[in-house]
Protein backbone atom coordinates (compact mmCIF):
# COMPACT_ATOMS: atom_id res chain seq x y z
CA UNK A 1 0.00 0.00 0.00
CA UNK A 2 1.57 3.58 -0.77
CA UNK A 3 2.00 6.25 1.51
CA UNK A 4 -0.20 9.10 0.90
CA UNK A 5 -1.19 12.05 3.51
CA UNK A 6 -4.49 11.26 5.17
CA UNK A 7 -7.06 13.48 3.96
CA UNK A 8 -7.34 16.92 6.20
CA UNK A 9 -10.42 16.43 8.88
CA UNK A 10 -11.49 18.44 11.69
CA UNK A 11 -8.56 19.31 13.86
CA UNK A 12 -9.33 18.28 18.04
CA UNK A 13 -9.12 21.84 19.11
CA UNK A 14 -8.26 21.81 22.53
CA UNK A 15 -5.17 19.71 21.26
CA UNK A 16 -3.95 23.11 19.93
CA UNK A 17 -4.64 24.89 22.50
CA UNK A 18 -2.45 22.32 24.78
CA UNK A 19 0.50 22.82 22.48
CA UNK A 20 0.11 26.50 22.77
CA UNK A 21 -0.20 26.63 26.35
CA UNK A 22 3.22 24.33 26.33
CA UNK A 23 4.92 26.53 23.66
CA UNK A 24 4.62 29.59 26.37
CA UNK A 25 5.98 28.01 29.43
CA UNK A 26 9.03 25.94 27.41
CA UNK A 27 10.02 29.67 26.16
CA UNK A 28 9.65 31.30 29.67
CA UNK A 29 12.12 28.15 31.16
CA UNK A 30 14.06 28.40 28.06
CA UNK A 31 14.91 31.96 28.07
CA UNK A 32 16.39 32.05 31.49
CA UNK A 33 18.72 29.26 29.98
CA UNK A 34 19.44 31.79 26.42
CA UNK A 35 19.98 34.54 29.03
CA UNK A 36 22.81 32.59 30.79
CA UNK A 37 24.04 29.16 30.52
CA UNK A 38 24.24 26.97 32.78
CA UNK A 39 27.72 27.25 33.29
CA UNK A 40 27.42 30.87 34.78
CA UNK A 41 23.56 30.69 35.63
CA UNK A 42 24.09 30.31 39.44
CA UNK A 43 26.39 32.96 39.67
CA UNK A 44 24.93 35.10 37.34
CA UNK A 45 21.14 34.70 39.28
CA UNK A 46 23.34 35.82 42.76
CA UNK A 47 23.15 39.59 41.76
CA UNK A 48 19.47 39.86 41.40
CA UNK A 49 18.07 40.79 45.03
CA UNK A 50 15.00 43.09 44.36
CA UNK A 51 11.61 42.05 45.51
CA UNK A 52 10.52 42.04 41.80
CA UNK A 53 13.26 39.46 40.44
CA UNK A 54 12.57 37.33 43.59
CA UNK A 55 9.30 36.92 43.44
CA UNK A 56 9.78 36.04 39.82
CA UNK A 57 12.73 33.10 40.27
CA UNK A 58 9.76 31.76 43.02
CA UNK A 59 7.01 31.89 40.31
CA UNK A 60 9.44 30.10 37.85
CA UNK A 61 10.25 27.60 40.69
CA UNK A 62 6.88 26.94 41.35
CA UNK A 63 4.88 27.20 38.28
CA UNK A 64 7.21 26.98 35.08
CA UNK A 65 10.53 24.57 36.03
CA UNK A 66 9.86 21.10 35.18
CA UNK A 67 6.60 21.21 34.36
CA UNK A 68 6.01 22.47 30.56
CA UNK A 69 8.70 19.64 29.21
CA UNK A 70 6.41 16.91 30.58
CA UNK A 71 3.38 18.93 29.02
CA UNK A 72 5.17 18.92 25.37
CA UNK A 73 6.71 15.40 25.72
CA UNK A 74 3.36 14.05 26.86
CA UNK A 75 1.44 15.75 23.08
CA UNK A 76 4.40 14.72 20.84
CA UNK A 77 3.82 11.07 22.18
CA UNK A 78 -0.32 11.80 21.86
CA UNK A 79 0.28 13.19 18.64
CA UNK A 80 2.61 10.11 17.02
CA UNK A 81 0.51 7.67 18.96
CA UNK A 82 -2.74 9.17 16.99
CA UNK A 83 -1.54 9.33 14.08
CA UNK A 84 0.06 5.22 14.46
CA UNK A 85 -3.53 4.03 15.54
CA UNK A 86 -5.16 5.94 12.30
CA UNK A 87 -2.49 4.00 10.02
CA UNK A 88 -3.01 0.67 11.84
CA UNK A 89 -6.92 0.61 11.59
CA UNK A 90 -6.65 1.31 7.82
CA UNK A 91 -3.71 -1.38 7.68
CA UNK A 92 -1.05 1.32 6.59
CA UNK A 93 1.15 1.06 9.45
CA UNK A 94 4.94 1.04 8.34
CA UNK A 95 7.99 1.43 10.55
CA UNK A 96 9.44 2.66 7.63
CA UNK A 97 7.06 5.23 7.18
CA UNK A 98 7.80 6.51 11.11
CA UNK A 99 11.11 5.72 10.68
CA UNK A 100 11.56 8.18 8.13
CA UNK A 101 9.51 11.09 9.90
CA UNK A 102 11.69 10.73 13.24
CA UNK A 103 14.80 10.94 10.86
CA UNK A 104 13.68 14.35 9.02
CA UNK A 105 12.97 15.19 12.75
CA UNK A 106 16.42 14.34 13.95
CA UNK A 107 17.94 16.45 11.16
CA UNK A 108 15.69 19.59 12.36
CA UNK A 109 17.65 19.19 15.84
CA UNK A 110 20.88 18.77 14.26
CA UNK A 111 20.53 22.26 12.15
CA UNK A 112 18.74 23.33 15.58
CA UNK A 113 21.53 23.05 17.66
CA UNK A 114 24.14 24.10 15.07
CA UNK A 115 22.67 27.28 13.60
CA UNK A 116 20.43 28.90 16.55
CA UNK A 117 20.72 27.06 20.26
CA UNK A 118 22.14 24.41 22.13
CA UNK A 119 19.15 23.81 24.82
CA UNK A 120 17.51 21.34 21.19
CA UNK A 121 15.21 18.22 22.18
CA UNK A 122 14.08 17.41 18.81
CA UNK A 123 16.97 15.34 18.23
CA UNK A 124 16.16 13.09 21.46
CA UNK A 125 12.21 13.39 20.37
CA UNK A 126 12.90 11.98 17.40
CA UNK A 127 14.62 9.08 18.82
CA UNK A 128 12.42 8.39 21.41
CA UNK A 129 9.22 8.66 19.16
CA UNK A 130 10.76 6.10 17.10
CA UNK A 131 11.64 3.93 20.11
CA UNK A 132 7.89 4.43 21.07
CA UNK A 133 6.02 3.34 17.75
CA UNK A 134 7.47 0.36 19.07
CA UNK A 135 4.98 -0.26 21.62
CA UNK A 136 1.61 0.75 19.70
CA UNK A 137 0.54 -3.14 19.26
CA UNK A 138 1.34 -3.86 22.68
CA UNK A 139 -1.45 -3.94 25.57
CA UNK A 140 -2.50 -0.19 27.58
CA UNK A 141 -1.71 -1.75 30.70
CA UNK A 142 1.81 -2.51 29.76
CA UNK A 143 2.44 0.99 27.92
CA UNK A 144 0.86 2.88 31.06
CA UNK A 145 3.28 0.74 33.68
CA UNK A 146 6.19 1.49 31.56
CA UNK A 147 5.87 4.98 31.60
CA UNK A 148 4.99 4.64 35.46
CA UNK A 149 8.55 2.95 35.97
CA UNK A 150 10.72 5.38 33.61
CA UNK A 151 9.21 8.51 35.43
CA UNK A 152 9.95 6.75 39.13
CA UNK A 153 13.42 5.09 38.09
CA UNK A 154 15.39 6.92 40.34
CA UNK A 155 19.27 6.20 39.70
CA UNK A 156 19.71 7.34 35.98
CA UNK A 157 22.48 9.40 36.39
CA UNK A 158 24.35 6.09 38.20
CA UNK A 159 23.96 4.01 35.32
CA UNK A 160 24.45 6.56 32.48
CA UNK A 161 28.18 7.48 34.86
CA UNK A 162 28.78 3.70 34.71
CA UNK A 163 28.35 3.65 30.30
CA UNK A 164 30.16 6.93 29.77
CA UNK A 165 33.48 5.26 31.82
CA UNK A 166 32.75 2.36 29.49
CA UNK A 167 33.30 4.01 26.73
CA UNK A 168 35.64 6.29 28.03
CA UNK A 169 33.34 9.02 27.07
CA UNK A 170 33.65 12.64 29.48
CA UNK A 171 31.43 15.21 28.16
CA UNK A 172 32.23 17.84 31.12
CA UNK A 173 35.86 18.28 29.23
CA UNK A 174 34.04 19.59 26.10
CA UNK A 175 33.69 22.90 28.33
CA UNK A 176 36.98 22.34 30.68
CA UNK A 177 38.72 25.39 28.85
CA UNK A 178 35.24 27.55 28.78
CA UNK A 179 34.53 30.34 31.92
CA UNK A 180 31.75 32.56 32.28
CA UNK A 181 33.92 35.16 31.24
CA UNK A 182 35.11 33.17 28.07
CA UNK A 183 31.43 32.46 27.24
CA UNK A 184 30.01 35.81 27.59
CA UNK A 185 32.43 37.21 25.38
CA UNK A 186 32.09 34.34 22.47
CA UNK A 187 28.32 35.20 22.99
CA UNK A 188 27.96 38.66 23.17
CA UNK A 189 30.87 39.72 20.92
CA UNK A 190 32.12 36.19 18.99
CA UNK A 191 31.89 35.34 15.48
CA UNK A 192 28.80 33.32 14.20
CA UNK A 193 31.26 30.27 13.36
CA UNK A 194 32.48 30.84 17.16
CA UNK A 195 28.96 30.43 18.12
CA UNK A 196 28.52 27.33 16.40
CA UNK A 197 31.37 25.35 18.14
CA UNK A 198 30.48 26.79 21.68
CA UNK A 199 26.81 25.10 20.74
CA UNK A 200 28.33 22.12 19.48
CA UNK A 201 30.36 22.37 22.99
CA UNK A 202 27.42 22.92 25.29
CA UNK A 203 25.18 20.36 23.86
CA UNK A 204 28.00 17.76 24.35
CA UNK A 205 28.26 19.05 27.66
CA UNK A 206 24.82 18.44 28.81
CA UNK A 207 24.24 15.08 27.36
CA UNK A 208 23.90 13.72 30.68
CA UNK A 209 21.33 16.22 31.44
CA UNK A 210 19.79 15.50 28.28
CA UNK A 211 19.86 11.31 28.52
CA UNK A 212 19.97 11.27 32.82
CA UNK A 213 17.08 13.16 33.17
CA UNK A 214 15.29 14.76 30.41
CA UNK A 215 15.12 11.67 28.37
CA UNK A 216 12.81 9.73 31.25
CA UNK A 217 10.80 12.23 31.82
CA UNK A 218 10.14 12.18 27.73
CA UNK A 219 9.62 8.82 26.83
CA UNK A 220 7.40 8.36 29.97
CA UNK A 221 5.20 11.01 29.04
CA UNK A 222 5.20 9.45 25.11
CA UNK A 223 3.97 6.37 26.67
CA UNK A 224 1.54 8.25 28.57
CA UNK A 225 0.15 10.01 25.33
CA UNK A 226 0.55 6.41 23.73
CA UNK A 227 -2.22 4.91 26.06
CA UNK A 228 -4.09 8.12 26.14
CA UNK A 229 -3.82 7.50 21.97
CA UNK A 230 -4.55 4.17 22.45
CA UNK A 231 -7.49 4.28 24.50
CA UNK A 232 -8.98 7.83 22.46
CA UNK A 233 -9.89 9.70 25.12
CA UNK A 234 -10.10 12.92 22.79
CA UNK A 235 -13.22 11.64 21.09
CA UNK A 236 -14.95 11.72 24.76
CA UNK A 237 -12.69 14.40 26.52
CA UNK A 238 -15.52 16.07 28.39
CA UNK A 239 -16.14 12.47 29.99
CA UNK A 240 -12.76 11.41 30.55
CA UNK A 241 -11.65 15.07 32.31
CA UNK A 242 -14.75 15.36 34.39
CA UNK A 243 -14.00 11.49 35.78
CA UNK A 244 -10.16 12.29 36.65
CA UNK A 245 -11.41 15.54 38.65
CA UNK A 246 -11.16 14.45 41.86
CA UNK A 247 -7.81 12.71 41.57
CA UNK A 248 -6.55 15.57 39.52
CA UNK A 249 -7.39 18.36 42.18
CA UNK A 250 -6.09 16.63 45.15
CA UNK A 251 -2.48 14.98 43.61
CA UNK A 252 -2.30 18.99 43.07
CA UNK A 253 -2.77 20.02 46.45
CA UNK A 254 -0.34 17.36 47.50
CA UNK A 255 2.47 17.82 44.84
CA UNK A 256 2.63 21.26 45.44
CA UNK A 257 2.44 21.17 49.37
CA UNK A 258 5.60 19.06 48.76
CA UNK A 259 7.31 21.61 45.75
CA UNK A 260 6.90 24.32 48.75
CA UNK A 261 8.24 21.88 51.30
CA UNK A 262 11.00 21.06 49.16
CA UNK A 263 11.76 24.52 48.67
CA UNK A 264 11.81 26.24 52.05
CA UNK A 265 12.37 23.05 54.15
CA UNK A 266 14.29 20.19 52.98
CA UNK A 267 16.70 21.57 50.77
CA UNK A 268 17.60 23.47 53.78
CA UNK A 269 17.88 20.38 56.30
CA UNK A 270 21.23 18.96 57.68
CA UNK A 271 19.95 15.58 56.32
CA UNK A 272 19.55 16.81 52.89
CA UNK A 273 23.36 16.30 52.56
CA UNK A 274 23.33 13.09 52.54
CA UNK A 275 23.22 11.99 49.34
CA UNK A 276 21.01 9.18 49.22
CA UNK A 277 18.11 10.95 50.99
CA UNK A 278 19.17 14.30 48.53
CA UNK A 279 18.58 12.02 45.76
CA UNK A 280 15.05 11.01 46.95
CA UNK A 281 14.15 14.27 47.80
CA UNK A 282 15.01 15.47 44.25
CA UNK A 283 12.89 12.42 42.60
CA UNK A 284 10.23 13.30 44.62
CA UNK A 285 10.37 16.92 43.42
CA UNK A 286 11.22 16.32 40.16
CA UNK A 287 7.68 13.75 40.07
CA UNK A 288 5.57 16.26 41.94
CA UNK A 289 6.72 18.86 39.21
CA UNK A 290 5.41 16.31 36.67
CA UNK A 291 1.85 15.47 38.52
CA UNK A 292 1.45 19.61 38.32
CA UNK A 293 2.26 19.80 34.56
CA UNK A 294 -0.48 17.18 33.92
CA UNK A 295 -2.78 18.86 36.12
CA UNK A 296 -2.35 22.01 34.36
CA UNK A 297 -3.72 19.96 31.06
CA UNK A 298 -6.60 18.89 33.30
CA UNK A 299 -7.33 22.32 34.45
CA UNK A 300 -7.21 23.95 30.92
CA UNK A 301 -9.05 21.10 29.61
CA UNK A 302 -11.57 21.56 32.36
CA UNK A 303 -12.34 25.51 31.80
CA UNK A 304 -12.56 24.60 28.32
CA UNK A 305 -15.07 22.02 27.87
CA UNK A 306 -17.23 23.64 30.40
CA UNK A 307 -16.98 26.51 28.52
CA UNK A 308 -15.18 28.91 31.09
CA UNK A 309 -12.45 30.86 29.54
CA UNK A 310 -13.16 29.47 26.31
CA UNK A 311 -12.87 32.82 24.42
CA UNK A 312 -9.52 33.49 26.61
CA UNK A 313 -7.87 30.01 25.67
CA UNK A 314 -8.82 30.15 21.99
CA UNK A 315 -5.58 32.31 20.89
CA UNK A 316 -3.46 29.70 22.26
CA UNK A 317 -5.20 27.35 19.36
CA UNK A 318 -3.68 29.46 16.50
CA UNK A 319 0.43 28.81 18.59
CA UNK A 320 -0.51 25.25 18.49
CA UNK A 321 -1.12 24.26 15.47
CA UNK A 322 2.40 25.87 14.22
CA UNK A 323 4.19 23.93 17.09
CA UNK A 324 7.00 22.92 15.59
CA UNK A 325 7.87 26.32 13.94
CA UNK A 326 7.07 28.22 17.15
CA UNK A 327 9.52 26.62 18.72
CA UNK A 328 12.45 27.09 16.27
CA UNK A 329 11.50 30.59 16.25
CA UNK A 330 11.71 31.07 19.64
CA UNK A 331 15.36 30.08 18.91
CA UNK A 332 15.54 32.26 16.63
CA UNK A 333 14.16 34.99 18.28
CA UNK A 334 16.81 34.36 21.18
CA UNK A 335 19.62 34.35 18.94
CA UNK A 336 18.32 37.59 17.85
CA UNK A 337 18.15 38.96 21.82
CA UNK A 338 21.04 37.62 23.26
CA UNK A 339 24.21 37.14 20.74
CA UNK A 340 26.41 38.97 18.47
CA UNK A 341 24.11 38.35 15.27
CA UNK A 342 21.93 41.05 17.05
CA UNK A 343 21.69 42.82 19.90
CA UNK A 344 23.82 40.95 22.73
CA UNK A 345 21.58 41.30 25.35
CA UNK A 346 23.36 37.84 26.78
CA UNK A 347 23.30 38.75 30.73
CA UNK A 348 21.85 42.01 30.79
CA UNK A 349 17.71 41.05 31.42
CA UNK A 350 17.26 40.37 34.93
CA UNK A 351 14.57 37.36 35.82
CA UNK A 352 11.41 39.85 36.03
CA UNK A 353 12.60 41.66 32.31
CA UNK A 354 13.26 38.08 31.15
CA UNK A 355 9.79 36.56 32.08
CA UNK A 356 8.04 39.88 30.30
CA UNK A 357 10.11 39.17 27.06
CA UNK A 358 9.27 36.16 27.11
CA UNK A 359 5.68 36.79 27.51
CA UNK A 360 6.18 39.44 24.92
CA UNK A 361 7.80 37.02 22.37
CA UNK A 362 4.89 34.80 22.67
CA UNK A 363 2.13 37.37 22.07
CA UNK A 364 4.51 38.20 18.80
CA UNK A 365 3.94 34.91 17.80
CA UNK A 366 0.33 34.48 18.23
CA UNK A 367 -0.75 37.33 16.40
CA UNK A 368 1.48 35.90 13.45
CA UNK A 369 0.38 32.69 13.50
CA UNK A 370 -2.94 33.62 13.74
CA UNK A 371 -2.10 35.74 10.61
CA UNK A 372 0.02 32.89 8.86
CA UNK A 373 -3.27 30.45 9.17
CA UNK A 374 -5.53 32.71 7.04
CA UNK A 375 -3.38 31.98 4.05
CA UNK A 376 -1.94 28.22 5.06
CA UNK A 377 -2.73 25.47 6.16
CA UNK A 378 0.02 24.76 7.91
CA UNK A 379 3.35 26.65 9.93
CA UNK A 380 6.58 26.58 7.14
CA UNK A 381 8.15 24.00 9.26
CA UNK A 382 5.05 21.57 9.37
CA UNK A 383 4.76 21.74 5.71
CA UNK A 384 8.22 20.86 5.56
CA UNK A 385 8.13 17.87 7.31
CA UNK A 386 5.34 16.55 5.84
CA UNK A 387 6.48 17.51 2.42
CA UNK A 388 9.71 15.40 3.42
CA UNK A 389 7.79 12.93 5.17
CA UNK A 390 5.57 11.62 2.33
CA UNK A 391 7.72 12.18 -0.23
CA UNK A 392 5.67 14.90 -1.98
CA UNK A 393 5.45 18.48 -2.42
CA UNK A 394 1.98 19.31 -0.86
CA UNK A 395 0.01 22.06 -1.13
CA UNK A 396 0.14 24.53 1.34
CA UNK A 397 -1.68 27.52 0.57
CA UNK A 398 -5.29 27.73 1.49
CA UNK A 399 -7.65 27.98 -1.43
CA UNK A 400 -9.54 30.47 -1.14
CA UNK A 401 -11.61 30.07 -4.31
CA UNK A 402 -13.67 27.28 -3.56
CA UNK A 403 -16.53 27.24 -0.87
Amino acid sequence: MSEKPTAQKKRIELLDVYRGFAILGIFVVNIVIMNSTFLNQDEFAKQWTSNIDTITARVLQLFFYTKFFPIFSLLFGLGISMQAIKMLENKALKSSFFARRMFILFLFGVGHIVLLWSGDVLNLYAILGLLTTIFIKRSGRLILALSAIFLLFPFYDQVLEALFDLVNFRPHTYLSEYTGASVNEIIRNGSYVQGIELRLREYLSNIPMLFGFLAPIALSMFLLGLYLGKKKVFESAAAFIERIKKPAIVLAILTNLYRILFLFVLSKMEVYKIELVRLLFIKLMVIADVVMGLFYLWLIGWLWETNKFRKILTPLKYVGRMALTNYLLQSFIGLIIFTSVGFKGYETLSPSQAFLTAIGVFIFQLILSRLWLRYFKYGPFEWLWRCLTYKQWLPIRIDTGSG
